[in-house]
């Protein structure tokens, strides 16, 4: 039986932040605690879990939609009633143009963003860590990889490419305008991270800090940018100093609090603070929006700048979205090979036995030296490759009007493969 192919997920379109957070997968992504488990109907599946999106790419029977959906929501103590409003589901072509889509960052909130491919990359080897990927998800990923890289290299729809760490930097410059009179801090030191410094330093920013739990991770980004690293423990004191404060760190909690704000506040005499926490769940406590003289922005908020960007970009998207295509019907091609590979191969392996049978037979009765045996070993190989060569063309004809599952039950009656 030919693999459904499915996708389902949610993403920023379509849920916002605070459920993107409860039914994140990050956390659930390892192969000692995978959230989708294997079953007989679901035999393949990969996690993509991001700020911006949790999607799960699966391959099994028909009709199993419930089934995935039913451990996403049980992996997160929730039902499904609660998860599936916010919840796209796409199946077969329409799942494999999604998947590439997504891998060539046209799907992102920032179109060209190259974030998104390596997420997905790292997303798919988890899963083969876990085991939880099979030749369906290998091929299609792969392929994803490729389409991706066809995109960048032969269109511009990456040039100059922005992501939600430049959008965050962008909107702090836009509030505080002469950026090289404020300092900066960076809570988290992963790839976002990274990013927002290269972005803060093009902008003018002399004095940035960078806090990690881990503090050797916090000194080798503040060393590669002429900055200061801070010990974790550090950050509150830190708070009355820097202006600007850009977090993207791992934890499942806030790691800043309201209080903690307004105390930094009173010692700062009310100087303006800007915090954008583009961390999912969220590093910031919402709380601090409430307090006066402090901007607090999440992903959510960066929309406005995006959309300038997808503006920008809607030319080059639409001659992406051809490769996109394209090689949705390059893999649909493959997909359907599957499905008539074990006729071919029975087809070829009855006729080389009986072949086989008949050489032995006729080659006992004339006693056959070796080099005559060769011989008729070469003929036989020849007849049978053309002997094969027509029904080979008829299973894989795709532009007849006879169904796929026709043609083979058509050539295994006639064979006799059955």
């Amino acid at each position: 039986m030919q693999s459904t192919i499915y996708l389902i997920g949610l993403n920023h379109r379509t849920a916002g932040v605070d459920i993107r957070e409860r039914f994140a997968l990050a956390n659930q992504c390892s192969k000692d605690l995978w959230a989708i488990p294997i079953t007989p109907t679901i035999r393949e599946n990969v996690i993509l879990s991001t700020c911006n999106r949790v999607e799960i790419v699966a391959a099994g029977q028909p009709n199993r939609e419930q089934e995935i959906l039913s451990a996403w929501a049980s992996a997160k103590n929730q039902s499904v009633k609660e998860l599936e409003p916010y919840v796209y589901t796409y199946t077969n072509a329409e799942a494999v143009e999604h998947l590439f889509r997504v891998a060539s960052s046209l799907d992102s909130m920032v179109i060209g963003e190259p974030q998104i491919l390596g997420q997905l990359k790292k997303a798919y080897v988890q899963a083969s860590q876990a085991h939880t990927t099979g030749p369906i998800l290998n091929r299609l990923l792969h392929k994803a990889f490729s389409v991706a890289k066809r995109v960048r290299t032969e269109t511009a729809v990456a040039s100059n490419a922005v992501s939600i760490s430049y959008a965050a930097v962008e909107l702090a410059k836009r509030i505080f305008g002469d950026m090289n009179k404020h300092k900066a801090m960076l809570i988290g030191a992963g790839e976002m991270a990274e990013l927002a410094a290269k972005h803060l330093l093009h902008f003018g920013i002399q004095d940035l800090y960078v806090a990690n739990r881990t503090f050797s991770r916090a000194q080798s980004l503040a060393e590669s940018f002429h900055g200061h690293p801070l010990h974790f423990e550090q950050i509150q004191e830190s708070l009355l100093h820097v202006d600007i404060i850009i977090t993207s760190t791992g934890s499942v909690e806030p790691i800043i609090h309201a209080k903690t704000v307004a105390a930094a506040l009173r010692l700062r005499k009310n100087r303006p603070m800007f915090f954008i926490d583009i961390a999912v769940p969220r590093d910031v406590d919402p709380d601090v929006n409430s307090l006066d003289n402090v901007y607090l922005y999440d992903i959510d908020d960066l929309k406005e700048i995006v959309e300038e960007n997808i503006n920008n970009r809607h030319d080059e998207a639409q001659k992406a979205q051809t490769i996109v295509n394209d090689e949705v019907v390059s893999y649909e091609q493959w997909l359907k090979s599957l499905a008539v590979q074990p006729t071919i191969l029975d087809l070829l392996a009855s006729h080389e036995s009986i072949a086989r049978a008949e050489l032995e037979h006729t080659c006992k009765h004339l006693q056959c030296d070796e080099a005559t045996k060769q011989s008729l070993e070469v003929m036989i190989s020849s007849i049978l490759h053309k002997i094969h060569h027509n029904p080979l063309m008829y299973l894989k004809d795709e532009n007849t009007h006879i169904d796929q599952i026709e043609r083979i039950h058509t050539i295994r009656s006639v064979f006799g493969l059955d």
